[in-house]
């Protein structure tokens, strides 16, 4: 049994799903693989599915692409911002 993998990036896992993809195997097989070395929540096997339909389709790239809407960002400033505009001195 091999030692499950808790610290693991986003693009880790998708470039081991093309790894596994690329030597034939389905879809199940590959969330079979994933989860004996990840453990069982790293990815269902309906996202599994869809990256394996993304490589078919010529996806090279395992990062995830922008998307619209607006962007989350929260910085430490930003926190303290808001503790301060919200802290009540009685």
């Amino acid at each position: 049994m091999c030692a499950a993998i808790e610290n693991h990036a986003k693009c880790e896992v998708r470039g081991v799903v093309r790894f596994l993809w690329a030597k034939k195997l389905s879809a199940a097989d590959i969330r079979c693989e994933l989860c004996a070395v990840y453990g069982p929540n790293i990815m269902s096997e309906g996202v599994v599915c869809q990256w394996v339909r993304f490589f078919k389709d010529g996806r090279t790239n395992i990062r995830g692409e922008s998307r619209s809407g607006r962007p989350s960002v929260v910085s430490v400033d930003i926190i303290k911002e808001i503790d301060e505009k919200n802290s009540f001195t009685p």
